[in-house]
């Protein structure tokens, strides 16, 4: 028996003393089922080799190395395979989704899929320093600009949005107060600010800033003391202003409430003397009417025997006097009168009648 080196296996030293013997495989399906599956593995390898797949939410940027046209090409590759040949070619990949810069101190508040950055930190206009939590939303608009100004892979994030955006809100944040960061509508105006700001020296490199998102801001605990001591301090004298402008604000709608009866009664007086007067006005249009009315009628009245004493003077007249004279002397059972001479009585001579019974004066016409 051999002599066994003491570096041998234990597995072959007990192949040796036993003989163990091993059995040996076999691939089903003979050579066949071989040449399958070494084509198989051919392709596999070649699609890994020769094909790049560009997912849907990406951008592809082609380098031709070798060959024709060197260079970044400015074709943007979309979703799918797209060949690229080994040595000669490569395929870069960009993001065309929305991409998110946290810059925050609170790394667990921020997204998953985030780049988080250290919390912006800024001095405002009177001297104080605030910790800003900022969200950016932006993305890759153009990425040929983006891969031959700034760079291939995350470059658009460190050497394009990162180094661009603290700056860019310490100038725009920097010019609040330490009471205008609590003014939500002075906040969104500045980041909306940092926004437009941002894109001034992104869109030419390719990148379009969405969205500046101011979520918390901090300062020193003394700081925030003061300021909440200030914020007490404020709100009791606009709590002193406003109760006196509700006071001014009573007096004078009481003021108005005063004016208004003293109109309303005004006004309920001269309607009242309206009406006296047009009360008035239509008993004296009455009165006249009746008057007239009078006045007609007397005037017929007169009319009628003025008519009628013409009447009496016209033909016939005096047989009608006597027949009235004699109707007056129908009730005298004796009377004795002269017939003649100056004293004579003619009983169809009225105004001697007249005369006689002193009715009528001697001479009155």
């Amino acid at each position: 028996m051999e002599e066994q080196s003491p570096q041998e296996p234990e597995l072959i030293k007990k192949i040796r003393k036993r003989r163990i013997s091993i059995p040996k495989f076999r691939i089903p399906g003979g050579g066949k089922f071989k040449y399958f599956v070494i084509a198989a593995a051919v392709l596999v390898f070649a699609y890994n080799l020769l094909f790049v797949y560009v997912k849907p939410n990406e951008f592809g940027i082609k380098v031709v190395r070798l060959g024709i046209n060197r260079g970044v090409q400015q074709e943007v590759y979309t979703a799918g395979l797209n060949l690229v040949v080994p040595g000669m070619q490569q395929m870069y990949r960009l993001p065309r989704d929305v991409q998110v810069l946290e810059l925050t101190d609170y790394p667990k508040t921020a997204a998953d899929q985030a780049r988080k950055e250290r919390v912006a930190h800024i001095q405002t206009s009177d001297g104080f320093f605030v910790d800003v939590d900022v969200s950016i939303l932006y993305r890759i608009e153009d990425p040929y600009l983006v891969f031959t100004k700034i760079g291939p892979g995350s470059l658009f994030e460190d050497n394009g949005i990162i180094p661009k955006a603290e700056p860019a809100l310490k100038e725009t944040l920097g010019k609040l107060t330490t009471e205008d960061f609590y003014n939500s509508f002075m906040r969104v105006d500045k980041a909306r600010e940092a926004r437009d700001r941002l894109n001034e020296e992104l869109n030419p490199k390719g990148i379009r800033v969405e969205h500046v998102l101011v979520r918390y801001f901090r300062y020193s605990p003394e700081i925030q003391k003061n300021i909440e001591e200030k914020k007490l301090k404020d709100q009791l004298v606009f709590t002193n202003q406003a109760a006196a402008r509700a006071a001014r604000e009573e007096a004078q709608l009481k003021k108005i409430v005063q004016e208004g009866r003293v109109v309303v009664d005004v006004e309920m007086e001269q309607g009242r003397a309206y009406v006296t007067r047009k009360i008035a006005e239509k008993d004296l249009y009455v009165r006249a009417k009746k008057a007239e009315a009078d006045l007609l009628v007397k005037l017929a009245e007169a009319e009628k025997v003025r008519l009628k004493n013409d009447a009496l003077k016209g033909v016939g007249s005096e047989r009608m006097v006597g027949l009235k004279m004699a109707d007056v002397y129908k009730g005298l059972d004796l009377i004795v009168l002269p017939s003649d001479g100056s004293s004579g009585v003619n009983p169809l001579d009225l105004d001697n009648a007249l005369k006689l019974f002193d009715v009528r004066k001697g001479g009155a016409q």
